[in-house]
Order: C-alpha cells, then structure tokens, then sequence
C-alpha cells in the first residue's frame, strides 16, 4: 500500500477503516506528488511548474471567442478546479447545507468535496465504500442508474425490501434487511424524495429508520448509509420531513457514518453543470477524521475525473452570493408546488381513474407514480405514445410520470390520456 494510504488510514478509526472497499483504503490524496510541489511553487516568480497554458500577462490562455461568452473573471473559468473542489464554493455549500438542516446545530460534519454531480458522486462512494459481492440494501423502487453504479461498475449484490407498507414508509423492511443474518458491514442506500416515486418520509418514519440502523450498529455491524439527497428541498407536504435524514444520522452512532450526496443538478435546476457534493458525518469522528475521508474522496476524484468543471461551480458561487438567490429558488419552486396541487386535485376530483390504476404514495420530488390495475406497462405507455401524443416512463411494473417537465396545463389532459391507454389496453383495443 503507498505509504500516502497508509498515513491517511491511520488517521481514521478502525471502524472506519472496516467500512471502507479495499479501494477506498488504498485510495490518497497525492499531496507530496506534482501537486505538491505545484502548491510549493505558488507565488514564485518564474513557475513553470502549472500544467496549463498562460498568456504573456499571466492571465490563463484562451479563445477569444469563449472569454467574450464568459462573463466571469477569466481565473474563474478556463483553469483546473482542485480535486477537492473550489474552496469557497465548498464552504458557501457547506453553510448552506447547515442552513437547510437547523438540527444539525454544531455537529462536526466534513468539509464538502465537488464532484461531477450526483451520478459521479455515487460513483465515488461505490468506489470507497463497496467491494465485489457485497450487498448493498435499498428500497425495491429506486432509481434504474443505481445498477450501473454499484452493481455493473463495482460489482455489488443489490439486496431490497418493499418500498411502501400501509401507504407508508417500510421502515420494517428496512429493518428486518439490515438484522438479517450474522452482523457485519452493512451498506444502505436513503433516497428522499424517492426517485421514481416521489415520496419523502414523515418525521415518524424518519425516526424509525434512525431507530432500524441504530439497532444494526448495536448488534455489531458497521453501518454507512449513503443518502441520496438529489431532490432536497422539494417537499410539498407539511406533514413531511424537511430536512435531510443526515442530521438526524450524523451523530447516530459510533459505528454509523452518514454520507451526503447532493448538489445542485436538481436543487437548483442545473442540470447540465454537473455540480455535486460528499459530505460526511459520525458520531464522535474527529476533525482530523473527517478531514481523512474528504482527501480520500478528493483522491478517488483525482484517479477519475481529476477534478469537476471550475466554469461551473464559479456560476453557482456567483448564484449563491446574490442577496436575490432565495427569491429565484421560490419562484422556481412555486411552479413545481402548484403541478403537485394540480395532480393531486385531478386525482381527488376523478375517483374513476382508480378503476384504471392506483396512485402510489407521493409528496415530493418530480414524479409520482401509478400502478395500472391490468395491462402491460410497456404497451401502455407505447398506446400513450401512438394514440394519445404523450410520454411516460414504464419501470418496475409502474408508469412513472414526470410533472416537473409537464407544464401545469396538460397536467388534467395527461392523466385522462393515462386513464384511457389503461382502459384501452386492459380491453385489449
């Protein structure tokens, strides 16, 4: 093991160290390689050192037709990023993370590391925290990427529960998953709002779910859960939780580590930057600990992508700084509220589409889903498309509708045309 690992290692606690893949303990930060020695040449005179082309003033080189579509300093676009992330865009998310979660209060959490967005985000933790053959537990209804990520690319045994019980969270088939046989290392995947289903737990399931992975570390098992916060924010229900379950996972346990993946793909509607964030959280993990984690995160960005779009994560610092930032997220998300009011009043106000499917529980996020009481979902969804001028997504035995991207006035026509596809395909016309 390169003695880099080996250090790093020793600076974190041996159930942290039991956590990790073999690729997560054997993964550094290069600190001592060209990049170290890139750092100790910073602010020499003649530094040829820089793996980037400059300009005769020092500014970094570029085309002049891309400075002009710029409107950023052009150190702001057109360098590398560092692995870790840009600085002051990890300690801005860092406070906003804290914003939006109150009940962390000062709970030591790490300093967040940049990725290339939430895919990439899994990825890493895939790469830190699963190795070949070991099962990875989450809901029956998740999102499809998921088997690229941790089975196809790492190799890792999806193990799942049920999703709903009594129009709820399962948190029993959480539990039962996670006590099942001798305890050991456990991995847990946590996505609210639930992508496809829409679903954010209550504050009671949320408690329950704390309750279920407490148990596990009680019985003995280290347990990482990574929570999958892609949809943070977008709750359209008073009687949900708002705020991330890692506030309530940071401090859980000793032998619990909670693992933040968010950003601002869908937060705040930049899809295309790829912008997203590792954060972590332990009970009892020392600043130096947490400081472990973030350079072996930063490493395993290193050895991928080398680091995320600097253009990029410039735009949302710029965003987040505007005194008028929380004024353009309450526009965007009164759009998204009044789609859910309007789905949910089509369906209250047409009890006869229940003879067509059932609405599966939603309350957040950008879908909901139904169950169609008879017909294949896949000759639905191609009836929608042939006969009816309209999209949907079939998966997992559901049709999934997005009404993020529907705008609120087809919202009635779409689900009459999703009643009349079921009808006319369980009719076999």
């Amino acid at each position: 093991m390169h003695p880099l690992a080996i250090e790093t290692n020793a600076r974190l606690p041996e159930q942290v160290l039991r956590m990790l893949s073999d690729r997560g303990q054997a993964i550094f930060f290069p600190s001592k390689g060209i990049l170290g020695q890139a750092a100790q040449a910073r602010g020499r005179r003649i530094n040829a050192t820089i793996g980037i082309a400059l300009e005769e003033d020092g500014t970094p080189m570029r085309l002049a037709g891309l400075d002009a579509a710029i409107p950023l300093s052009p150190r702001d676009a057109f360098p590398y990023a560092p692995s870790y992330g840009k600085a002051e865009l990890r300690d801005c998310w860092a406070g906003l993370i804290r914003t939006k979660n109150p009940s962390l209060g000062d709970m030591p959490i790490s300093r967040p590391v940049v990725t290339s967005a939430l895919t990439h985000a899994l990825s890493v933790a895939g790469y830190l925290f699963l190795d070949p053959g070991e099962q990875l537990i989450l809901s029956d209804l998740y999102w499809g990427n998921y088997g690229l990520i941790f089975k196809n690319a790492f190799g890792a045994e999806l193990t799942t529960y049920p999703t709903f019980e009594n129009q709820g969270f399962n948190v029993d088939g959480l539990k039962a998953q996670l006590l099942a046989g001798e305890p050991g290392k456990r991995v847990v995947v946590l996505n609210f709002p639930n992508n496809p289903t829409g679903y954010t737990c209550t504050a009671a399931e949320a408690r329950g779910i704390k309750d279920a992975l407490v148990s596990a570390a009680d019985a003995g098992s280290d347990v990482v859960v990574l929570i999958d916060d892609a949809y943070f924010g977008l709750v359209y229900d008073d009687a949900i939780m708002t705020e991330s379950i890692f506030a309530q996972l940071g401090d859980a346990h000793e032998r619990i580590l909670a693992v933040k993946i968010d950003g601002a793909t869908k937060e705040d509607y930049a899809w295309g930057f790829r912008v997203g964030f590792i954060t972590y959280a332990g009970k009892g993990l020392s600043e130096d600990a947490l400081l472990a984690l973030a350079d072996k995160t930063a490493g395993a960005v290193r050895g991928n992508i080398s680091n995320a779009s600097h253009l990029s994560q410039s735009l949302l610092l710029s965003a987040y700084k505007d005194q008028a930032y929380q004024d353009w997220k309450a526009e965007k998300y009164a759009v998204m509220k009044k789609r859910y009011d309007v789905v949910r009043t089509v369906l209250e106000n047409h009890p006869e589409y229940q003879d067509s499917f059932e609405a599966l529980p939603f309350n957040s996020g950008y879908f909901m889903c139904v169950r169609p009481r008879a017909g294949d979902v896949d000759q639905i969804r191609r009836h929608l498309l042939e006969h009816f001028d309209t999209g949907v997504i079939a998966t997992s035995g559901l049709i999934r509708v997005a009404f993020s991207s529907a705008p609120t006035g087809v919202l009635p026509e779409l689900f009459e045309n999703l009643h009349q596809a079921c009808q006319a395909v369980a009719q076999g016309t």
